[in-house]
């Protein structure tokens, strides 16, 4: 998981709040780049952050919703069990 995100932001901070719990309960990894850091990626997602990406793919700008992301955890845990079922 991906969080573009900038410094004093109160909706990134809730976003990390949301999403701590649920990495420590599933245990993924997660990159927090700051935006302001690059130009291209402050013109990119500037106004936008906090922007999740979950395997490379926007999940949530702006806001986490935590119904929302449970969902996607769980998914993503089903899609893995199915993937090692087979292998």
């Amino acid at each position: 998981m991906t969080i573009y995100s900038r410094a004093e932001c109160s909706c990134c901070e809730r976003a990390k709040a949301v999403i701590e719990p649920r990495r420590k309960a599933h245990g993924f990894s997660v990159e927090e780049v700051d935006v302001d850091g690059d130009p291209a990626l402050a013109a990119r997602y500037g106004e936008s952050v906090p922007v999740v990406l979950v395997d490379g793919k926007v999940r949530f700008r702006g806001e986490v919703t935590p119904v929302l992301l449970d969902r996607l955890l769980e998914a993503e845990a089903n899609r893995g069990e199915k993937g090692q079922a087979r292998g």
